[in-house]
């Protein structure tokens, strides 16, 4: 089967499935079978066109064409390639995971839930394999509305106050600033295809590009930059699947896939290292990282915690995509595959304690190493993996982006991002030392008081008792693959690499 033919179905097989989904919604076992089959087909899919592909002739869908010249098109390229790999994989990993938690958790509505995942992969993977600027943001909107249902999940006061602080700050960010670069970049250029080196003319004046610059960079809401950074901690009132969604696979990625994209195929890297506004959204980013790390040392929450620790690596790939250096990009597009694996395993694991124990601070998970080993092991592979310390594979993005600032005479941000690791210990890898280390609050009371019948009862909630085994079992895998990439980089250099040639 040809390349072009396999990229028709990358959109339908996604939908269809979701279709199916709806017509099994009085059948939970068929409906699940069904959201497994459908995320494995997928993954196997996008496999299969990746095998096939050439990068010097690669195929394009023309889904429409509502303007001569301007095509709503899927083009296959190496770091939408990437992505969508990254996307397909991780669905029927976090599927596992869903049946497990939205089961064990009581969770209501579970066909909606899994019908608006579905469309949200699909548009996910329209954002990763979109021929222009132009179907890139269309999609990009898409994923914005195929979300919302997720984020108001629950339906209460909170959840439905999230979801308009979702929509406002993501959709207004786009429209009102990505949509009007859109606009200018088409009056200057008579193009939104992404061209390698970019597609503005050489006459182009600096401050013009900066300000367009300005205008996609936080136009693209989603990459959490500050200012535009609080609708993704108000999500998180959301099931921990939909945090696990938002944060590792599909929205947060598709903010700085955008910015990365721009980057090389708009503007093309010599034109971002000649441009000072590039500069002032590295320095910014930089600023987001170390504030977001702080916030996230104040946060005794574990979700919020987690939330800002995302807003925080977000800001290393917008920073590297700012440098104009090829190892800014290579750190990161490669960090965008290495902090999904990371950050997803925390979040499973944030859901296994709340389904096991109900707890949601980190004040209250002294001990719980005890009961949940598997658990807490699993959060400890993914922090240092956040952190940046080998054999895991977050070592190599932080390494690379460390390599970009000092290519760039940035040396500042050299010391932002070693900054940045130490609050990630800080903030991170305090809850596996509480969870193995700690001593349990309720069994010290017990023991205090000399109540026999209470330290019974302590004791037993103390013995080993892990999350339900859908959950474990996706759990293990995301934590398996941060340990992996350390020793299997080599196929996705080569992607990155086939994106700067």
């Amino acid at each position: 089967m040809t390349a072009a033919l396999l990229l028709q179905w990358v959109l339908p097989l996604p939908l269809l499935g979701t279709l199916a989904m709806l017509l099994c919604h009085r059948h939970p076992n068929w409906r699940e079978a069904v959201t497994l089959m459908t995320s494995v087909l997928l993954f196997l899919l996008l496999v299969w066109l990746s095998v096939e592909l050439s990068w010097e002739q690669p195929p394009t869908l023309v889904l429409a064409e509502p303007l001569p010249g301007l095509a709503l098109a899927l083009s296959p390229e190496p770091l939408g390639m990437l992505f969508a790999l990254l996307a397909s994989f991780l669905w029927p990993v976090t599927s596992i995971y869903a049946i497990g938690y939205m089961r064990s958790h009581g969770e209501t509505h579970q066909t909606r839930f899994y019908v608006a995942f579905g469309v949200s992969i699909a548009a996910t993977l329209g954002v990763a394999l979109a021929a222009n600027m132009f179907s890139l943001f269309l999609f990009y909107e898409l994923l914005t509305l195929a979300t919302y249902p997720l984020v108001t999940h629950s339906g209460t006061a909170e959840a439905k106050r999230a979801g308009r602080l979702y929509l406002g700050l993501l959709m207004g960010t786009s429209i009102g600033f990505m949509l009007l670069a859109m606009v200018w970049t088409w009056q200057l250029t008579g193009t939104l295809d992404f061209t390698r080196g970019g597609i503005f003319p050489a006459q182009t004046d600096n401050w013009v590009l900066g300000t367009l610059l300005l205008l996609f960079v936080f136009g693209s809401g989603k990459a959490a930059l500050m200012p535009f950074h609080r609708w993704l901690p108000a999500a998180m009132v959301a099931p921990t699947p939909v945090s696990a969604l938002l944060h590792a696979v599909a929205v947060v990625k598709a903010g700085v896939f955008t910015v990365l994209k721009l980057v090389v195929y708009l503007f093309g890297l010599e034109r971002i290292s000649t441009l000072a506004a590039a500069d002032w959204l590295a320095y910014l980013a930089a600023f987001t990282i170390i504030s977001a790390s702080w916030v996230a040392l104040t946060q005794d929450n574990l979700k919020a915690r987690l939330a800002y620790s995302t807003i925080s690596q977000l800001g290393y790939i917008v920073l590297g995509a700012m440098l104009g250096v090829a190892a800014g990009v290579t750190g990161g597009s490669l960090h965008i595959v290495m902090h999904a694996f990371a950050k997803i395993t925390l979040f499973f694991c944030a859901g296994a304690i709340l389904v096991v124990t109900h707890k949601t601070r980190v004040s209250q998970l002294n001990g719980l190493g005890r009961q949940m080993p598997l658990t807490m092991l699993a959060f400890a592979i993914g922090a240092l993996s956040i952190i940046g310390l080998p054999p895991m594979g977050g070592s190599w993005s932080k390494w690379l982006l460390m390599q970009a600032t000092l290519d760039s005479g940035m040396w500042l941000l050299t010391l932002v991002l070693l900054a940045s690791s130490l609050l990630n210990i800080a903030y991170l890898l305090v809850i596996p030392v509480r969870g193995f280390f700690g001593r349990a609050e309720e069994l010290a009371h017990a023991e205090v008081g000399v109540n026999i019948q209470g330290l019974d009862q302590t004791l037993d909630q103390t013995r080993t008792r892990e999350a339900p085994r859908a959950c474990l079992l996706a759990i293990g895998i995301t934590a398996a693959a941060c340990m992996l990439l350390f020793f299997q980089t080599d196929a996705i250099l080569g992607l990155i690499e086939g994106l700067l040639q």
